[in-house]
């Protein structure tokens, strides 16, 4: 069995028999030259332009956020455009299991795991390669994929002076999201209570953006919700966006998102707008009415 990278960047799995009962099996996973930006997000449907506001204005402000989704639901694709948006002053680090991400960025530093030698010997993990970062003078860290230990550096990472970090989880929904980080804490040796833990996820995540793959193969984000602080030892939550999609008059199904017409709580994005001089509703289109938007 081999894991590897191909001279493209391109990643090549291969398995044989034994292991393959009915012959060798290879997998190639290729990458665009080009990676997607924004606007490309908006051409092929995967967002509306609010929600591409809302996007910007938040990792513009500094928010910590993490993109949920299933297998292939495209969350690499999207976080990598969501780095667009990261101001070229700022120092980037990006950490990652496989590296995937290839961020527009003039100062990014690329790390990546090692899985170790033919006897395990020379293993370094994320969660290693997280710990060290701290100590490179990033503005904004990024972790490819958060699946083990290295959710408490991460969460720490995030509480304490990185803000504008961001990440993607295998994660069903936004709830399942927060439960999964709970349980990779908990995998990793959390020492606190329950209700320590979830005041840190509070403290630490601002954002979640679920995205999914439909049976139509088509990629759209599902959901853009807020994580609004700790009440009752129970993590709240506030849905922005949500897609709801109808069926035109052709029998083709229409894309549609819904503004719940809530207004983000995040003090970050406050600051972001007075700053800016928008007050609080300064180029964030498209919340308090509770209106429906069209691609």
């Amino acid at each position: 069995m081999v894991d590897a990278r191909l001279p493209d960047g391109g990643r090549i799995n291969v398995v044989i028999p034994p292991l393959a009962l009915e012959g060798p099996v290879v997998s190639i996973r290729k990458f665009r030259k080009d990676p997607l930006k924004p606007e490309d997000l908006l051409g092929l449907g995967t967002m509306s332009e609010e929600i591409g506001a809302l996007i910007d204005s938040a990792v513009r402000a500094r928010c910590n956020i993490l993109v949920s989704g299933g297998t292939s639901s495209g969350k690499t694709s999207l976080l990598n455009a969501m780095a667009y948006h990261i101001p070229t002053t700022e120092r980037v680090i990006t950490i990652e299991d496989t590296a995937e991400l290839s961020l527009n960025h003039p100062h990014v530093v690329r790390l990546e795991s090692r899985p170790g030698g033919f006897e395990g010997t020379g293993v370094v993990t994320i969660r290693e390669l997280l710990r060290n970062s701290l100590r490179m003078r990033p503005d904004r860290i990024i972790v490819g994929e958060v699946r083990g230990g290295e959710v408490l550096e991460m969460l720490q990472a995030m509480s304490t002076g990185h803000d504008g970090s961001m990440g993607t989880i295998h994660a069903s929904s936004p709830r399942e999201c927060l439960y999964r980080l709970e349980m990779l804490a908990g995998f990793a040796g959390f020492q606190g209570s329950e209700v320590s833990l979830r005041r840190q996820i509070t403290n630490a995540i601002d954002f979640i953006v679920q995205i999914g793959r439909l049976s139509n193969g088509k990629r759209r984000i599902l959901s853009i919700t807020e994580v609004t602080g700790l009440g009752d030892n129970i993590i709240s939550t506030q849905e922005l966006y949500r897609y709801e999609p109808y069926v035109g008059p052709d029998g083709e199904e229409v894309d549609r998102w819904t503004a719940l017409g809530l207004q983000p709580h995040s003090p970050k994005l406050a600051r972001m707008r007075n700053s800016e001089g928008g007050g609080m509703d300064g180029g964030m289109t498209g919340f308090g009415g509770g209106g429906r938007f069209h691609v």
